[in-house]
């Protein structure tokens, strides 16, 4: 069957800033508009009246991976306390100043977004591949439907700015956002592999080169938020992880507060499988929380198992307030899950999974993980972030073939 794509016809021009040679620029962009640092390593090639943008021939991420690990910061007016109220217009006029990432400020309009084909949708809004027009380049659109409540809208502000300032090969490319009809917009990086929980509904279980890379992914991303950031995840789970068709993982939807979360029903019970102990008890929350995330991930994605046993597994399925009661119930009381070297898996795994679902006092932190034996010989080159030739072949094979079952052809 045929796809008819309708590009917007007369949409207005919504919540961007655009530059003409013959107007003055706003004093907080005269400094840096036109010298921006190329943080997404993109460039820009005009074409008669079109401008192209094309990738460079040494990707930051084409070699599994190689990047600075420097974030950047700029344009945002400064508003009120943002852990207070921000007014519509403050959001506004943050939104405003969140450009695409490239040497040139190029405003993002809805009317420049043609739609591919729908990703995922929720509660919490949809995820779509769309087209860049101006640029010709493909990326993810994320619609959130919005609450009326101001600091709804602030969180979302908070969240958008560290997006901005992001730099990591292991951290989701973000190339700006602007409100339209009540909506925020936010335009990410494509990643075409799509989430590690669809691509393990078509594979089954991970083979273990597979799970270093998803443990030291994740722990790059988790170090890089908060080493530069001062942020804690909050929802690592396999759904958080995209795979692109290189091999490279990358960690998405980061510091979402918790009102946010509790806005979303959707997202909430998702959250909820992967909470630690110490956050459902109304504890402090810590990065070591994002690790139990990541020790339970580890898990299901070895065993192809639900951690808590399979009833309760269907209970989530029904997704009623008993059964995410009892899940919640059976992680604080139940003994962590854990893996076996008499099921095949090598005795580094297991210790290290088990090293992640300790109680928080003794569960290790990020840093202290990426020594551990079961990466050990993973990366190449700490300078130079480089996975190890022994890996990195492997691991681009195996992202291939996903990206042929997800097309329906056979694994190689």
């Amino acid at each position: 069957s045929s796809r008819i794509i309708n590009q917007p016809a007369q949409s207005p021009v919504v919540s961007t800033i655009s530059i003409n040679n013959n107007e003055s620029l706003p004093s907080f962009l005269e400094s840096k508009s036109l010298k921006r640092k190329n943080i997404k390593q993109l460039t820009l090639t005009p074409q008669s009246s079109e401008i192209v943008i094309s990738e460079p021939p040494t990707s930051t991420t084409s070699d599994l991976y190689s990047s600075s690990q420097t974030g950047s910061s700029d344009n945002f007016i400064p508003f009120k306390d943002p852990d207070k109220k921000a007014s519509t217009d403050e959001l506004i006029a943050n939104i405003q100043n969140l450009e695409l990432g490239i040497e040139y400020q190029l405003p993002i309009r809805a009317e420049d977004l043609v739609l591919l084909k729908k990703l995922g949708s929720g509660n919490s809004g949809t995820v779509s591949k769309v087209l860049h027009l101006p640029t010709q380049k493909a990326m993810a659109r994320k619609i959130i439907h919005v609450e009326t409540k101001e600091v709804i809208q602030s969180q979302i502000i908070r969240e958008l700015r560290i997006m901005h300032e992001c730099d990591s090969p292991f951290i989701i490319g973000f190339f700006g956002s602007f409100l339209h009809e009540g909506d925020v917009v936010i335009c990410m990086e494509y990643v075409d592999c799509g989430s590690l929980d669809k691509i393990f509904n078509l594979t089954g279980p991970f083979p273990e080169f597979i799970l270093r890379h998803v443990a030291y992914s994740v722990l790059s991303g988790l170090n890089y938020l908060y080493d530069n950031h001062r942020i804690i995840h909050r929802d690592v789970k396999p759904s958080n992880v995209l795979l692109d068709s290189k091999g490279n993982m990358k960690l998405c939807d980061f510091g979402v507060s918790r009102e946010l979360i509790n806005s979303m029903a959707d997202t909430f019970v998702g959250t909820s499988t992967y909470m630690s102990p110490e956050r459902i008890q109304g504890g402090v929350y810590s990065v070591k929380g994002d690790v139990w995330s990541l020790g339970l991930m580890l898990y299901e994605l070895a065993s192809g198992k639900f951690a808590f046993n399979s009833n309760s597994g269907d209970m989530i399925q029904k997704g009623g307030p008993d059964s995410i009661l009892d899940l919640l119930q059976r992680i604080v009381n139940e003994k962590p899950p854990s893996l076996s070297p008499d099921d095949g898996f090598s005795p580094e795994l297991c210790e290290f999974i088990d090293l992640c679902l300790k109680k928080e006092r003794l569960r290790s932190d990020p840093h202290e993980l990426m020594k551990h034996a079961f990466l050990k010989g993973f990366i190449e080159d700490e300078n130079t972030m480089l996975i190890s030739s022994n890996y990195r072949s492997d691991i681009k094979r195996w992202a291939k073939n996903v990206r042929r079952v997800q097309k329906g052809k056979p694994m190689k």
